[in-house]
């Protein structure tokens, strides 16, 4: 089974995952420890993280990704990667400027620089998605499964990678006496920026004419409405085939009452993994690990067991299907959290940090690589981007919207981290009920 991921697509799609999975780990934890070390409060830390919002929104601005194009570039290195570049350059930016602030003088201005990057990785997101599910075809339902978990191994690459660099770096710095070391972590950082760009040269884009003529097929049903033709006419067609088309394709395909489940489910799946993740390194760092703790365990240790089980996973999918893994991804996800639990209440102790992460990196796998192997075989291969994104905005709607209030919740709970990780665990069950109720009217190709 393992054969499908030598696949030399499977290489490309994991590119693709690393770039999307950086910028996360610049407006997470390197940000939230940035704060953290800078004296900001668990509260603001944690209302800082309603920057990740911008990731639930991006659906509204997918149709135009879908369409525009970038002049210059996207003669030079097609329509899909010139999005990918162009936001890559502002994240680039940002992290230069990200260099020069000190976040307890100007606070606003390191908020408003993160939002940025949270813009520019949410705008580039939909073309990787999108540029990731044309990398296979139409009907190869398990090697889009595959496609999956190389996705998901990819992601959690550049985001371990970046976390592990960021803190030793941040680390070694502060330990030679530089008082800017998060600063001068962020222009190393940048660096991996431009070597992620030279390595997206490589992977090939091919000219999608189905796509584009189904959109010129819609535009022309929506012309037909009109009794004459000028530039306004023209204009409103185009924004309403743009907007309008991957919507009522959407609906449409899955049936109004499904396709309202499915958008329930996929916003409520992830809100417990979201509450925990958004929690954890200012748990780790108040119950006594240090940086390296914290990026040998949760990033470097957490990165190799969330490579090989969501490998596995990607397999489990493939044989058993995408349903049984949601099912049982979201059980593993609620059991891992009460792991959080046990170590809050028995206080800093190695091998219980070790044994929680390796689980929780295990449940984030197989929740992660079903998810996404979910949400890619819904899609309308005329509206990839848009609808992809569509969904993947309500999941992360769920997660940024909800679990930026993580950090006040601890605080409510006077810093009871124990009964905070319970609560989390309990999140999951609403999501599976839904899964539950319209598990036989799912329209999904697994063949």
């Amino acid at each position: 089974m393992f054969k499908i991921y030598f696949d030399y697509r499977m290489l490309k799609i994991l590119l693709l995952g690393v770039i999307s999975g950086f910028p996360w780990v610049l407006i997470g934890s390197s940000l939230s420890l940035w704060l953290k070390e800078d004296g900001l409060s668990r509260s603001t830390i944690g209302w800082a993280g309603l920057i990740f919002g911008v990731y639930a929104f991006n659906y509204l601005w997918a149709p135009l990704i879908d369409r525009v194009q970038i002049p210059f570039l996207t003669k030079k290195i097609g329509h899909r990667r010139s999005w990918i570049v162009l936001m890559q350059v502002l994240i680039l930016i940002s992290l230069i400027l990200w260099s020069f602030v000190n976040p307890t003088q100007n606070l606003a201005l390191v908020i408003t620089i993160g939002l940025i990057i949270a813009i520019a990785s949410a705008t580039q997101d939909i073309t990787v998605d999108a540029l990731r599910i044309e990398q296979i075809g139409e009907d190869e339902g398990k090697s889009m499964a595959a496609g999956a978990a190389m996705a998901v191994v990819g992601w959690w690459t550049g985001y371990k990678l970046g976390g592990v660099i960021s803190l030793f770096s941040a680390e070694i710095l502060q330990n030679f006496g530089f008082e800017n070391y998060w600063q001068l972590t962020f222009l190393i950082l940048g660096v991996l920026v431009i070597l992620m760009n030279i390595g997206l040269m490589f992977v090939n884009e091919s000219i999608d004419s189905d796509r584009v003529n189904t959109q010129r097929e819609n535009d022309k049903l929506i012309s037909k409405r009109f009794t004459k033709e000028n530039i306004i006419t023209k204009l409103l067609t185009w924004i309403g085939g743009t907007i309008s088309g991957p919507i009522i394709s959407f609906f449409k395909k899955n049936g109004f009452s499904i396709a309202l489940g499915i958008l329930g489910f996929v916003f409520l799946f992830k809100v417990g993994e979201a509450f925990l993740g958004r929690m954890s390194v200012i748990f780790y760092k108040e119950i006594g690990f240090s940086k390296s703790d914290i990026a040998i365990y949760s990033k470097t240790l957490g990165w190799i067991t969330t490579v090989i089980f969501t490998l596995l996973g990607g397999l489990f999918v493939i044989r058993s299907g995408v349903l049984k893994a949601m099912f049982l991804a979201g059980v593993i996800m609620a059991c891992t959290n009460l792991l959080f639990s046990v170590l809050a209440w028995t206080g800093k102790s190695e091998l219980l940090f070790a044994v929680a992460v390796i689980f929780d990196d295990i449940a984030a796998a197989f929740a992660t690589v079903a998810f996404v192997a979910f949400i890619s075989l819904l899609v309308d291969r005329a509206y990839t981007a848009t609808q992809y994104a569509l969904l993947a905005s309500i999941g992360t709607a769920g997660r940024t919207t909800l679990a930026s209030s993580s950090g006040a919740l601890v605080d409510w709970l006077n810093g009871d981290w124990g009964t905070f990780f319970i609560l989390t665990a309990l999140m999951v069950i609403p999501s599976l009920i839904i899964l539950w109720i319209m598990r036989n009217k799912l329209q999904l190709s697994e063949k």
